[in-house]
Parts: C-alpha cells; sequence; structure tokens
C-alpha cells in the first residue's frame, strides 16, 4: 500500500502517559533522532515529583513535548499538533492544550472501566463524541507490543512494559525518524540483558511496521533538516551544558575542578554529569547535606581548585552562611541554583524564576555576589564559563540562576572551538608582596579590587582565614568601625566594579516605543512573541539580561530611551522591583508562577495590549 507523505515545516509533539510508562525515555530518543536528522528543536519534559504516583491518576501523569522544525525555532511550542495518550488521564490532563482539529493517539487498551472511573470519566471519551473535534487515531498499544512479543521469554506483564517502544516505534514512521541511533542506544542500555535489549528493539520495529501497514495512518509526515549554520551539532540540556561548560572553565583557567553537591531536583544531573569525567581531573563529592557541599567547595577553592555547588532553592537557603564566608575570605566560589517552584519545597519539578531577591540579598549582612542567568539550555555551558571568569578574576562567589525548564530541556548545540573559548586563567601569589617583605593577603589589585589567592602551605604566605571582620591589607581580625566601614564598601564597590557587557537591544528600525525586557529562561517565549508582532506589522524592542548584578552599566539609558517597558517574569516582579528602585522606571510587569514556562501566544497577547495601550 503506498502512503502520502506529507511536507511540514514544523510539528510538536507531546508524548504523555503514567509516571511508569517511559514517557521522558521515549521523548529523548525520538528527540535524539530529530537532532541526528537536523532538525532544530526544543523540548519541554514535564513529570511529577512523586518517584511513583499512584497509576492512572492526574497526579502521576508524566510528559514529554517536543517542538521540532526546518527553521530556527525558540521555544518547545505552546501546543501540541500531536498527542500521545497512554491512558485516559494523560488525555485528561493534556486535552486542554490541544488545539481542535490536532491528532490525539491513544491507547485503546487503557481505556477501561477502572481507569475511566479514576479520572472521572462517566463514559469512555473514545466512544462518544466529546473528542469529535479531534483526529482521533484508537491504536491498542499495549496488546499490539504484547503480541508483536510473543516469541520471547517474556511475561505478559514484563512484554507491556515496551509498550513505549512500540509508541516510538510509531512515531518514528509517521515522521520519518532514523531507527538506527534508537537501535544501538537499546542495544548499549541493555548490553547486560541481551534478551531485554532484543524485546524492546523487537516492539520499536513492530511499532514502524505497524505504521507502515495499517490503514489507521493513510499519511505520513516530513520535516526537512534546518538550513543551521555551520559546525558540528549535537543535542543537549542546559544541565549538560552547564557541566560541560564547568569542565571547559576548568581547562582554560588551569585550575582543577571541584565539586560539592548535595542532590536536589532539578540539580542533580550536573553532579550525575561531572562524575563521568574523571579523565579531566575532574573531583566531585556528594555531600550528606547542603551545608556540607558548599563547605567542601569553599575548602577547595582555599586550596587552589574551581569550586562549584550545584542545589535548587531550599539549598541555597541552606548555603547562604557560607556563601556569606565566601564573600568575607574573598575566594572565588560558583553557586549554581536550578531553580524550581518554591516556597520550602513547593512543586521540585516544576519552574520558576523565583530566587534572583534570594540570590541578591539572601545572607546577613551587606554581602553582594555577581549574578548570572543563561537564557537557554545551549547558553547554560557560556553562562559556566562567564560565572567562573567573575569568580577567578575577581576572588568572590558568584550566583548562577538556570531553572528547571532550561535544566530539562533540550535543543541544538553547535560545539565551540576550542581557540574561541577565553582564557581566563589567573596566577597564584607566591611571592610577598608588602613594602617590609610580609605576605598582605588583603592587599588588592588597583583596578579589579580583588585580593591576592594564596595557595596554603606557600612558604612565607602564610595568613589567617575566617569569617570575623578583616582588617584592611594584613587581614587581621578587626572590630574598628572605620575599618568595616572601609571594608564593606570596599567588596560592595568590587563587585559592582565587574566588568560586564553593555545591554544589547535589539530594535530593527530604531523607532518602537515598547521595549519587553527579560531575564533567564523567558528568553525563547520572549522572543517567539515579538517574532509574532513583528510579523503582523508591529514594532517593538526586545533586550536581554544574563547579568544581574551588576547589571550592564547602560541599563539606565537603554531603560528611559522607551516609553514603555514590559518585563514578564515567572515570579511577582522580582526584577521589575530592582529596577525601579535603581532607574525611577515604571517597570510594566507581567508575572506567572503556574510552574510552566511563559507561552509564546500569551506573551505576543500581552505585548500587543501594551502597544496598543494609550
Amino acid at each position: 500500500m503506498t502512503k502520502q507523505v506529507q511536507q511540514l515545516d514544523r510539528v510538536i509533539i507531546r508524548f504523555a502517559g503514567d509516571s511508569g510508562d517511559g514517557m521522558q525515555l521515549t521523548g529523548d530518543r525520538f528527540t535524539a533522532g530529530t537532532a541526528e536528522f537536523g532538525n532544530d528543536l526544543s523540548t519541554l519534559p514535564n513529570f511529577p515529583a512523586e518517584i511513583r504516583a499512584p497509576a492512572g491518576t492526574l497526579p502521576g501523569v508524566s510528559s514529554f513535548q517536543l517542538h521540532f522544525a526546518d527553521h530556527d525555532i525558540l521555544t518547545p511550542g505552546d501546543a501540541p499538533n500531536v498527542l500521545v495518550a497512554m491512558n485516559p488521564a494523560a488525555l485528561k490532563a493534556n486535552l486542554g492544550d490541544l488545539p481542535r482539529g490536532a491528532d490525539i493517539i491513544a491507547n485503546t487498551d487503557e481505556f477501561t472501566k477502572r481507569n475511566l472511573q479514576k479520572v472521572g470519566y462517566a463514559a469512555n471519551p473514545l466512544e462518544d463524541d466529546s473528542l469529535s473535534e479531534w483526529r482521533v487515531h484508537a491504536v491498542p498499544l499495549t496488546s499490539l507490543t504484547v503480541k508483536a512479543l510473543e516469541g520471547f521469554d517474556l511475561s505478559k506483564k514484563d512484554a507491556e512494559r515496551s509498550k513505549n517502544m512500540f509508541a516510538l516505534g510509531l512515531l518514528s514512521w509517521l515522521y520519518h525518524r532514523p531507527t538506527e541511533a534508537t537501535i544501538k542506544f537499546l542495544e548499549q542500555k541493555f548490553a547486560k540483558k541481551p534478551d531485554i535489549a532484543k524485546s524492546n528493539i523487537a516492539a520499536f520495529q513492530a511499532g514502524w511496521n505497524y505504521g507502515e501497514t495499517t490503514e489507521s495512518f493513510s499519511v505520513s509526515y516530513e520535516v526537512k533538516p534546518a538550513q543551521l549554520a555551520p559546525g558540528v551539532y549535537r543535542n543537549i540540556s542546559g544541565n549538560q551544558a552547564l557541566a560541560y561548560g564547568l569542565i571547559a572553565a576548568s581547562v582554560q583557567s588551569k585550575l582543577p575542578l571541584f565539586l560539592g553537591s548535595y542532590p536536589i531536583t532539578p540539580a542533580s544531573d550536573i553532579l550525575h554529569e561531572l562524575s563521568k569525567h574523571k579523565t579531566f581531573g575532574i573531583r566531585t563529592f556528594q555531600a550528606e547535606d547542603e551545608i556540607a557541599g558548599v563547605g567542601a567547595a569553599l575548602g577547595a577553592a582555599f586550596g587552589g581548585a574551581l569550586g562549584v555547588t550545584t542545589t535548587s532553592g531550599p539549598g541555597v537557603a541552606l548555603k547562604g552562611e557560607t556563601v556569606g564566608l565566601a564573600v568575607m575570605t574573598e575566594l572565588p566560589l560558583i553557586v549554581v541554583d536550578v531553580q524550581r517552584a518554591g516556597p520550602s519545597t513547593g512543586m521540585p519539578t516544576k519552574t520558576e524564576q523565583t530566587d534572583l531577591l534570594m540570590a541578591m540579598f539572601g545572607r546577613n549582612g551587606e554581602s553582594p555576589v555577581p549574578i548570572v542567568a543563561p537564557m537557554s539550555p545551549s547558553d547554560c555551558f557560556d553562562a559556566a564559563v562567564e560565572a567562573a571568569r567573575i569568580a577567578i578574576k575577581y576572588r568572590t562567589p558568584v550566583m548562577l540562576l538556570s531553572d528547571g525548564y532550561l535544566a530539562n530541556g533540550s535543543e541544538p548545540w553547535r560545539l565551540p572551538e576550542v581557540s574561541d573559548l577565553p582564557d581566563i586563567s589567573q596566577e597564584f601569589t607566591v611571592e610577598p608582596n608588602g613594602a617590609d617583605g610580609e605576605y598582605l593577603p588583603y592587599k588588592r589589585d588597583t583596578e579589579t579590587l580583588a585580593r591576592p589567592w594564596a595557595i596554603p602551605g606557600t612558604a612565607g604566605l602564610e595568613h589567617r582565614i575566617g569569617g570575623i571582620e578583616k582588617a584592611d591589607g594584613t587581614g587581621n581580625i578587626s572590630y574598628d568601625p572605620n575599618n568595616h566601614d572601609l571594608m564593606v564598601r570596599t567588596r560592595a564597590a568590587k563587585i559592582a566594579g565587574i566588568d560586564v557587557p553593555d545591554l544589547d537591544v535589539d530594535d530593527p528600525d530604531g523607532d518602537a516605543s515598547v521595549l519587553v525586557l527579560g531575564w533567564g529562561s523567558t528568553y525563547g517565549p520572549i522572543a517567539a512573541a515579538v517574532r509574532r508582532i513583528r510579523r503582523n506589522g508591529g514594532k517593538v524592542a526586545q533586550a536581554h539580561l544574563r547579568h544581574l548584578n551588576p547589571l550592564p552599566a547602560n541599563t539606565g539609558e537603554v531603560l528611559k530611551r522607551y516609553d514603555k517597558v514590559l518585563l514578564p517574569e515567572i515570579n511577582l516582579g522580582q526584577l521589575a522591583l530592582l529596577l525601579r528602585a535603581r532607574y525611577l522606571v515604571d517597570i510594566i510587569s507581567y508575572n506567572r508562577v503556574r510552574g510552566l514556562p511563559f507561552k509564546a501566544e500569551e506573551l505576543a497577547g500581552v505585548i500587543q495590549d501594551v502597544i496598543d495601550s494609550d
């Protein structure tokens, strides 16, 4: 049977099922095949915080959304064109996001009376007219998988576990995804269990063959590769990119990397990734708690390493005292905060931008620290290198604010040329620097105000270290009021004087009256919304902040250049509060704290309303 092939410029697919159905693995493998094919892509994993939520219930639904296209894209997409629903809970939880006319591929085997009752369906939606506005493909995924694996020595329950691979095979056929990489992945993943590997491969191939032979799908779709800039690409998540950026920073600074960390969602994958790279001299330490993790990292910095600690919101609260100690001792330390929904443990697997004020002020005393925020998963690499540059050059702890959306999301990343990476190396102090031949640990560089960095054990450079106020120059303990005032102001001046690039403004014609400002992970949705406005003839400017402390020197001038400044944040207006206080500009805040990234369509409507308002 010859089937029609339809060309599309982009597709948004959402895999959804029970948290035990393997939706994240299915999405990851489909993404890998899509990256291999050469499409531009962006992903949004969304999963419950519970290790194993009650099966078949709404709280237990796990989903993975993938947007891929033959052109440059910026977000995982606002709404899926295709929903793969493995059970009634997955259908009910995601149907509200599905536009009319979209495709639903439903696993009919799981639409039992008991499963329908669990989520409040009085009747089977696949059998009444409630889904008439969508194109429904009823496929018995579970029983087809069991049938395909009859020749294997597997129980029915074990065979059913491969239904996600059957679904992956079907979708791979439907969108012409390459299969070789998935087969190789399964062979490697289950290398010690060859029978399991063979059964999963058989289920995957059966799904592909089903798509090829069934009359349920008369059309398959093709999305051609995107025209990306020349180079070597790989698919990368934000946490992977951040880990690789820390490794690059270690190499470029000529410092051994030490990570002191306590596992916490969604930052744990940085620890997992760095632990794989001992060949680069990376040392990873899984501490017994958050305080021990940051304490070990600061101790490593004192010993001459690039000290790093990774955590999420609640962990930052616990690390605050030691970060203050790093401010006082003026040692380089990178504190990675992969933000999640709070307060307290909040929604551990959901994203927010709610830790900015904590990063700015969440320590006792006057203890300013630089803050850097990446804007996309791949940008986490560059942000990590930049955080290391600042920490080393200015002898200061640096807060790096990623978030759950960036950490778990992925996109194509062009591998940088090593020769293009900055040299961020610094020389340790090895000779006395005082006029009388003594060592002055707080004698500062006249340009950066950074103090010397002497490795413990260097003869003649012994010095005190600790959290009590230091005397200017000598570093001796001091309770002198005037000295304390001097040191507080000097530490603040050091941070304020950090060299950061000017804020770049995207204003094609230079005559826009509205500026949309953002920071962190809001970049993609904002940029996509701005594109929509401009396609419709609207005039709007866009700027995005990477450095949040200190702010770029031209920030005030940029803000005052426009009649209106719109600032979308996934918080209740934290950056807006800071900008209003510092620049006396009436920022227009747009805030949502739903644990999800903004949608481009939503922001486009907000931008248009601001443009149209008097």
